[in-house]
């Protein structure tokens, strides 16, 4: 029996059985993406900068330099130095007629000293006495360092530290001021004077000497030994470097002072008491002007060089 092959047929697929198509959303209803943290910037690498909002990305700004300190005006701060030293020299002039009180007064600075027990003038000059040569360099110092190094210190600050010229110039002029006052006051000759304690005058005897005869000397009052502004210009000087600079040499400057003391002191210029004296008049004034060394400290620049960009002076 021949059987006939029946064909298979095939069910269409029902449109239940279709797979659904899904449409994509629009980018309306889009969920908005996550935004991750931008991760730090590594050495070298520029720092990314986050558009919010669509916004374009503005350029970073750049970093601001702080401008230097401020100079006075050169030619007033000439005017006014000029004038203040003009009337210093006035005033310790005005002074140089009472003799006989700045004797007495020179005798009884000399015995408050012993009293006191302070080292002899005379012993430090007896160890200067055995060079000649230690002699002349110290007449020089005594000349020559004094109102050119305080000279040159006023210029250094005004040009490479003015944040701090404000203030070392206003100690200069408190100090100055308090030891006119002192000198109108306080008549003193100094030791070089007294021929019962043995010294010498050294700048007479071996020179250079910057005085002459005290009847006739009509620069510089020989009678105003009380304070000795030789050794309080000396400190401020050191103080106003060591303060002003950032270089591990800079406590050197000490050795001006210390110099200074020994070779008033040698010469006979001066008293253990006029050093004394004058650094405590220096304290208080230091004192007194704190807030404008605050100031100075808190300047923008301040133990920096002036010109924008420098390195800090090492």
């Amino acid at each position: 029996m021949n059987l006939l092959q029946q064909p298979v047929w095939r069910r269409a697929p029902s449109p239940r059985d279709q797979v659904r198509t899904v449409p994509e959303p629009s980018p309306a209803e889009a969920e908005p993406a996550r935004t991750e943290p931008a991760e730090p910037a590594g050495p070298g690498e520029p720092a990314a900068s986050a558009a919010s909002d669509g916004a374009p990305e503005s350029a970073a700004a750049p970093a601001a330099v702080p401008a230097a300190a401020s100079r006075p005006r050169p030619l007033r701060e000439l005017v006014l130095i000029a004038a203040l030293f003009g009337v210093y020299k006035l005033g310790r002039l005005a002074a140089s007629g009472r003799v006989d009180e700045a004797f007495r007064n020179a005798r009884d600075v000399w015995d408050l000293e012993r009293w006191l027990h302070l080292p002899s003038e005379l012993h430090v000059q007896n160890g200067l006495l055995h060079s000649e040569t230690l002699i002349r360099l110290a007449n020089c110092y005594y000349a020559y360092v004094h109102f050119p190094a305080t000279a040159a210190f006023l210029l250094f600050m005004y040009l490479r530290r003015p944040a701090y010229y404000r203030w070392v110039r206003w100690v200069v002029v408190a100090l100055t001021a308090a030891g006119l006052v002192l000198h109108l006051t306080v008549p003193l000759a100094p030791p070089r004077m007294l021929t019962f304690t043995g010294l010498i005058d050294t700048g007479s005897r071996y020179g250079p000497s910057v005085y002459g005869a005290p009847q006739t000397d009509t620069v510089a009052n020989q009678y105003a030994a009380m304070p000795s502004l030789h050794i309080g210009w000396a400190i401020i000087v050191a103080v106003g470097l060591i303060v002003a600079c950032r270089t591990r040499w800079r406590w050197l400057w000490l050795a001006h002072p210390v110099l200074t003391v020994l070779v008033v002191v040698s010469t006979a210029n001066h008293y253990w008491l006029d050093g004394i004296v004058v650094s405590f008049l220096l304290a208080v004034a230091l004192v007194a002007l704190r807030p404008f060394y605050r100031t100075a400290r808190s300047a923008p620049g301040a133990g920096l060089r002036t010109d924008p960009g420098a390195a800090r002076v090492r």
